[in-house]
């Protein structure tokens, strides 16, 4: 871990417990820093809450009191905390910096670091990198927005490592100084406009990703949105990828993946499904073999990699039908990957939380739907969108419903895809207990000998 005394003796307030709270206030302490915990829910008998007490950290639950700002605290904000509460709008007024976990891993990481973030494909982006690594002689460790945060995995790696981190708009929008070695940006839709207000703000969140770097470093960066960037104003060099042409970068000509004139591999030997994989696969190569994997080690990765969970995850095949979980696909540009990615026929599991959009973008990509099966808060406006393009539509309690619902429905060759288009948080605590009950429930379905 680098050396960091710039919090030595000086307040920092960590807002909001759960994982990178708790890994924060920790690193904090260690650091020197006079540390207070505060939530507003009630951690009188947290675990976390009483161990972090007895190292002689303060905890404040129960409420935000404005007092905790009296000693101009530097603010570790919990990533999913909107900014819109009392206590960070008078911490905004007074000029204090508000910052996540992610820029603590900054200061203290020794290892150069792979930064990936966009609306779609981030998660497949950073586990394939991983992967590429694991399979190779140079060292990398995942973290972030991917479940392992990254200031606890800052403290381990060394300056022979690389420190891969997932990052998502609401780490990044509490940024400062934060500066990867390799800058990622898969692609910027629409997304979490509730929580960041507009468009705008949404892409200058994603863009913080490269602000601070520079002419050492590297921005990987979707060709078909370049006109998302001002160039000029970018230090660090800007290497496109792209599946339609040939770019400064890395691209797919005659059904090969390039890179420097080189052919990596022919796209049919890449085993991750979906063409908009081809994207995550492309952004995956470059990064790795930019920080010294060998092509043997990416090769490796791409014809044995087939996903990850609960992103169009191959469950199993029940029958000569395949069942494939895509329960991250909680926004409908998600979905349009999804069902493009499939010849077959779909039985198409559907719906979720809503959020007051509709689903019309989702038509062109239908044409291969032969059975719609909807659940949660949007399943009518989900029924109503299938009626409109002839498509039989069932209704469903919940996922599990679902999946016994169509075992009378099913037939030779279909594709069972769960593809919500929409959070979970209606009828599931998380995208993942979602994906869990289907595969769950498909298995259940299996039959017994």
């Amino acid at each position: 871990m680098k050396a960091y005394d710039a919090l030595k003796e000086k307040p920092v307030l960590i807002l909001g417990l759960a994982k990178s709270g708790y890994e924060s206030a920790k690193l904090c302490h260690k650091l020197g820093a006079e540390v207070t915990v505060n939530d507003g829910k009630d951690l009188s008998s947290d675990p976390h809450a009483l161990e972090l007490e007895q190292q002689g950290i303060r905890v404040i639950s129960g409420e935000h009191p404005l007092s905790l700002l009296d000693n101009k605290p530097l603010i570790v904000k919990n990533p999913g905390i909107p900014y819109n509460i009392p206590l960070l709008q008078e911490a905004m007024n007074q000029g204090l910096d508000i910052i996540t976990e992610v820029e603590l891993s900054y200061y203290i990481s020794e290892a150069p670091i792979i930064g990936i973030t966009g609306t779609n494909g981030k998660t497949t982006v950073t586990s394939l990198i991983g992967d590429m690594f694991g399979n190779s002689k140079v060292n990398g460790q995942v973290s972030g927005n991917i479940g392992v945060v990254a200031s606890k995995v800052a403290q381990e790696v060394t300056k022979d490592d690389y420190l891969i981190t997932e990052l998502s708009s609401f780490q990044l929008l509490g940024t400062i100084h934060y500066r990867p070695h390799i800058a990622i940006v898969t692609n910027i839709y629409s997304a979490h406009l509730d929580y960041h207000g507009s468009l705008e703000e949404y892409q200058n969140a994603k863009k913080n990703i490269f602000k601070n770097q520079t002419e050492d470093d590297y921005l990987i960066f979707n060709y078909e949105q370049r006109h998302l960037i001002n160039t000029d104003d970018i230090k660090s060099k800007i290497l496109y990828f792209s599946t339609n042409q040939k770019v400064n970068g890395i691209y797919i000509e005659d059904d090969y993946v390039v890179y420097n004139g080189i052919r990596i591999i022919n796209t049919q030997d890449i085993v991750l499904p979906g063409k908009h994989n081809l994207e995550n696969v492309l952004v995956a190569v470059l990064a790795s073999l930019l920080s010294g994997v060998d092509v043997k080690s990416v090769v490796h990765t791409l014809t044995t990699f087939s996903g990850i969970k609960h992103r169009l995850q191959y469950v199993g095949n029940n029958r000569g039908n395949k069942y494939y979980n895509d329960s991250k696909a909680t926004n409908t540009l998600a979905t349009r990957f999804a069902l493009s990615s499939f010849n077959s026929p779909i039985i198409w599991l559907c719906g979720g939380l809503d959020r007051g959009n509709d689903f019309d973008d989702l038509i062109p990509y239908m044409d291969n739907v032969r059975l719609m099966v909807t659940f949660g808060e949007t399943k009518d406006k989900l029924k109503t969108l299938g009626a409109s393009q002839g498509k039989e539509v069932l209704q469903a309690n919940d996922v599990k419903d679902a999946v016994n619902l169509i075992q009378d429905y099913i037939q030779s060759n279909d594709v069972v895809l769960l593809s919500p288009a929409c959070a979970s948080w209606d009828q599931y605590d998380t995208f993942e207990a979602r994906g869990d009950e289907f595969i769950e429930s498909f298995q259940k379905h299996l039959p017994t000998f």
